[in-house]
């Protein structure tokens, strides 16, 4: 007879079993020391998360392995706002107990490290700290910002899950063991723009669901917040003193220093809030922030649509629509196109109705599209024109779906029939350049060497290329043109001009100003002028005036024939002048002097003619007359001042009034 012989393997896998089978017996009678666990306790709390128990009782007259009493957590349902902070209820409910012969109101300390689930309390107005009881309730939270709760005296972990030892934790987002995709982070900073007609600006727009949202101010400015609800109802909260309180529901947590400010908000918001900052002082103020932005929109896959045909095989897609996270509702597909972390699905393709058709004997009627004719696509009309001609439009167009049949001929079908490819957008940006804004140069020196007198600069129209060109409002455009005074006083009569008078930049700046910008009629485009063709005196400057069109299309400017542009053609040739030559005298013919300054009736003189009063009646009755008192005068001081240095004004007119009308008494 043969023997069996045990292998070494054989030998192991036995005393694995046997081991394993004492191991079983063992928590059979260990377990079987316990009565069954007893039913589940009350909730410690109708809301915000509680703690409930179960019990069970040793048989055995000995110790039993275990314990005698599990917990689980219940009622995981958000308390009401006004239901207020559990631990302060517990505080609050010593208020009616005197402590060492006296009553205090009492506010909850909460996020003690050493022992967080005591009941730790702090009257209010004063620094006194005490421990109202060893142990808070079953329920309340260990710390403010987590789930772990109190049971027995002890903190034990929760996760998101809601459940006793879990160590499953939130996203970034909110979602319990999600993977973060369901927000996006925003972090940017802000600098502010100080401008005399703007007191406060936006700094950041929060949406209505964000989380963990941080803001640092630094500089003199200040915060202050714009909240608007789902429902539309808007408020605005000044931030003026630092504090915890609810905003719309929401936590919000402000520290104000002297140079800096801190805004916290955990979230998620229940309103949409916008972060604007009201100017403060001189200097500059920077904000940082960073939160995390819910993706409320999202794409959905739709169910497949009606089959293309009835019978005889045909074929249905599915598609994919935008939802609104928010209103529960289907909105256009630019909403979700905003996030790039979005990504469409692609439409799902299958046959159906693959039953023969009676009428054809079992064959096809409808062909299938992808032997004999291509499948419905998108078409799309011309795009309209850009709303703003600088700083970003928007353009439209048209999209359907088309079917061609095998004549070719095209007819439009209905749009699901061509949702297997992307539908293609029906609005873009255009003209997202900056539109044309004014440039001041620097100012000229003063008209004159002494007194009073005036300075100017040019003005640029500038776009975006920094071109000069056109287009700029005359309402913004800053001033060419102010007083200035050269404190030098003046000891001698003033010459008809000034020896030391510069370039005539007022003329210069008007002139500049004569830029056209391109547009979609032909018109005249004059170029920059020469440079003058003398260096001192009298001379010329020439341009070159074209007739231009801009394309819209392509956005170029392309040349035409003069003859293509209405109304007067721009001069392509004038006078300049660019002061008087070495070794001639400062004196300036009545053609030089309105070349450099026109008819500009800025350049008051210093001295002037006014007039001072009548003389005495020529008569004292019976009608007589009075003559007007011309006297020059400086204007500065208001004293009377050789006639000659006034010469160089025109006289007044002499003025006459009649006098003592009375008649005469007889003789």
């Amino acid at each position: 007879m043969e023997r069996c012989r045990w292998t070494t393997a054989g030998t192991l896998l036995l005393a694995s079993l046997i081991l394993s089978s004492r191991t079983a017996r063992s928590e059979e009678d260990r377990d079987s020391l316990w009565d069954a666990w007893g039913s589940w306790s009350e909730c410690s709390r109708t809301c915000g998360g509680g703690a409930s128990y179960s019990l069970r009782r040793c048989l055995s007259s000995k110790t039993c392995e275990g314990r005698n009493i599990r917990y689980r957590t219940c009622s995981n349902v958000d308390c009401p706002p006004e239901a207020g902070d559990f631990r302060a209820q517990q505080c609050s409910a010593h208020n009616d107990v005197k402590y060492q012969g006296q009553l205090y109101e009492w506010l909850p300390v909460s996020n003690d490290p050493d022992n967080p689930c005591s009941l730790k309390c702090q009257a209010r107005g004063t620094a006194l700290v005490v421990e109202l009881a060893p142990k808070v309730l079953d329920g309340t939270r260990c710390y403010t910002e987590s789930l772990d709760m109190c049971i027995s005296g002890l903190c034990q972990i929760v996760g998101c899950d809601h459940q006793l030892g879990s160590a499953v934790k939130e996203d970034n987002c909110g979602v319990c063991n999600g993977d973060g995709s369901t927000c996006r982070l925003v972090r940017g900073q802000y600098k502010s723009q100080l401008s005399a007609s703007k007191l406060d600006d936006t700094v950041v727009a929060i949406p209505y669901g964000s989380r963990q949202v941080r803001l640092v101010l630094k500089g003199p400015d200040h915060l202050y917040l714009e909240t608007k609800t789902l429902q539309g109802v808007k408020s605005e909260n000044s931030l003026s003193t630092t504090g915890s309180f609810l905003v719309e529901n929401s936590s919000i947590d402000f520290q104000k220093f002297p140079d800096k400010e801190i805004l916290r908000m955990s979230g998620p918001l229940t309103a949409d809030f916008t972060i604007k900052i009201h100017y403060a002082g001189a200097a500059d103020s920077s904000v940082q922030f960073i939160f995390y932005q819910p993706i409320i929109h999202r794409w959905r896959e739709t169910d497949f649509f009606p089959c293309s045909a009835s019978c005889g095989g045909g074929y249905q897609l599915t598609s994919a629509e935008c939802f609104d996270l928010r209103s529960n509702r289907v909105v256009a597909d630019q909403y979700c196109h905003y996030y790039p972390e979005n990504i469409k699905p692609k439409p799902k393709l299958q046959e159906c109705n693959l039953d023969p058709c009676p009428a054809s004997d079992g064959y096809k009627q409808i062909m299938p599209y992808d032997l004999y004719h291509p499948l419905p696509r998108w078409e799309s009309t011309p795009w309209t024109a850009c709303s703003s001609s600088c700083g970003g439009g928007i353009q439209s167009r048209s999209i359907s779906c088309v079917e061609e049949d095998i004549q070719g001929h095209i007819s439009p079908v209905e749009e699901w029939k061509c949702m297997y490819t992307p539908k293609m957008p029906v609005v873009q940006p255009c003209n997202i350049f900056d539109c044309p804004k004014w440039l001041a140069q620097e100012w000229s020196p003063c008209t004159v060497t002494c007194g009073q007198g005036l300075r100017y600069r040019v003005v640029l129209c500038i776009d975006h290329r920094g071109m000069h060109t056109g287009g700029c409002s005359p309402k913004t455009k800053p001033h060419i043109k102010e007083e200035c005074i050269v404190p030098t006083p003046c000891y001698k009569p003033k010459e008809k001009l000034p020896v030391e008078a510069k370039l005539p930049w007022y003329k210069q700046a008007q002139e500049l100003e004569e830029g056209t910008a391109v547009s979609e009629e032909p018109s005249f485009i004059p170029e920059a002028w020469s440079t003058c063709s003398v260096t001192c005196g009298v001379g010329s400057q020439v341009r070159l005036v074209k007739c231009q069109v801009l394309l819209s299309f392509s956005q170029s400017v392309a040349d035409l024939p003069i003859d293509e542009c209405e109304g007067p053609k721009p001069v392509s040739q004038r006078a300049c002048y660019s002061g008087p030559c070495s070794g001639e005298a400062a004196e300036y013919t009545p053609e030089e002097t309105q070349l450099l300054y026109g008819s500009l009736q800025e350049l008051d003189e210093l001295y002037d003619w006014e007039y001072e009063g009548f003389t005495e009646c020529s008569e004292s009755c019976g009608g007589g007359v009075q003559e007007a008192v011309v006297t020059c005068l400086n204007k500065q001081t208001r004293e009377i001042a050789d006639e000659t240095l006034c010469v160089s004004s025109r006289r007044p007119p002499q003025l006459l009034k009649a006098c003592s009308l009375d008649p005469c008494p007889p003789r």
